[in-house]
């Protein structure tokens, strides 16, 4: 294993784990993500806990029942549940409900613009309230399977079976369809906004060229792909569902196509999450057996964060600074870790 040193003042692979603080939660966590300094947490069930760097843990109820869903922007987290509520985080702890599904359906699907712009779905139905605060909705063939809006324009993404929809909310033309056969459960558009990928439910990526819509086959993973991370200035898309992280190249105008994928840092366990360093060129990996790692991309250089466990790494985020990294393990244990 190469390694790495992340900071001034780790030199071994040692330090680092021992600069791991503990965080006691208590219960299983889906996600996690930094409101200003503070980690949150997000569990399974109605709360979240909100932990200082320090270590500090305040717990929050935030839904009336199970989180289905959650997306952050640094300043606040949108949350969906199955008592078909749609609330909203802040950093002071404060919650704020922003929409009730009259039917009580579950809301399954988040997502957030840069502007203040949020969208949610229902069923087969994608709603936007942009901020002017009006809302607006799109019904797509099936179930909607995942939600992004473009990093410019207020356009959405909506991905579904056999396809994605790109719906503009402020426009009254019908929206664009991207073909592919199959069940497209997540999606994300690159940062340079030139091309939208989506994980299929079989073991595949799919991606299209947004100028023609000329399609990117990504495939040959041995599991799901359930996360993906861009690298900062998004020339790589690192994800899982493979025994080592799979960086597809995105620098070039063809993006992936015709090209190999990176593997780093290969385990005899599965990638469970991956998230890129906000400002460098590292990124962290969590695994199937509880396993953390540091990646170096340009050399696949590893240092450990956390040593194997029995339980796979199930929440992985950077501070937007990248100075802390805090990560949440299936059997509730979790972790800070500041350098």
């Amino acid at each position: 294993m190469k390694e790495f040193d992340p900071g001034d003042n780790a030199a071994s692979i040692a330090s680092v784990t021992d600069r791991v603080r503990p965080v006691a939660l208590g219960m299983p966590v889906t996600s996690v993500h930094f409101l200003g300094e503070r980690a949150a947490f997000v569990g399974a069930e109605e709360s979240v806990a909100m932990v200082s760097p320090d270590g500090e843990i305040s717990p929050v109820a935030a839904a009336g029942g199970g989180i289905l869903c959650a997306v952050s922007n640094g300043t606040r987290i949108v949350m969906g549940g199955d008592d078909g509520k749609l609330v909203a985080l802040d950093a002071k702890g404060e919650v704020a409900l922003l929409a009730t599904d009259p039917k009580r359906r579950w809301i399954d699907n988040v997502a957030l613009h840069p502007d203040g712009a949020v969208a949610w779905s229902v069923g087969k139905t994608a709603f936007v309230r942009g901020g002017k605060g009006e809302d607006k909705f799109f019904e797509v063939p099936s179930t909607v399977g995942g939600l992004a809006f473009a990093p410019k324009g207020l356009r959405l993404a909506i991905a579904h079976y056999n396809g994605v929809s790109l719906w503009f909310p402020n426009m009254a033309a019908n929206a664009d369809v991207l073909e592919w056969a199959g069940s497209h459960l997540g999606v994300v558009f690159s940062p340079d906004n030139k091309f939208l990928v989506t994980a299929m439910h079989e073991p595949a990526l799919h991606g299209w060229r947004l100028a023609d819509n000329r399609h990117m086959r990504m495939s040959g993973y041995p599991g799901r792909v359930r996360s993906m991370s861009w690298s900062a200035g998004g020339k790589f898309l690192a994800t899982s569902g493979a025994d080592s992280v799979i960086m597809w190249p995105f620098a070039s105008k063809d993006g992936p196509m015709g090209k190999e994928p990176a593997m780093l840092a290969p385990l005899q366990a599965r990638v469970s999450m991956v998230a890129c360093h906000p400002k460098q060129d590292i990124l962290a990996a969590g695994y199937s057996d509880g396993t953390i790692l540091m990646v170096r991309m340009s050399d696949g250089a590893e240092i450990l964060v956390r040593r194997r466990g029995t339980a796979q790494v199930s929440a992985l985020a950077w501070n937007t600074k990248g100075t802390l990294l805090a990560f949440a393990v299936e059997d509730g244990d979790a972790g800070l870790l500041a350098l």
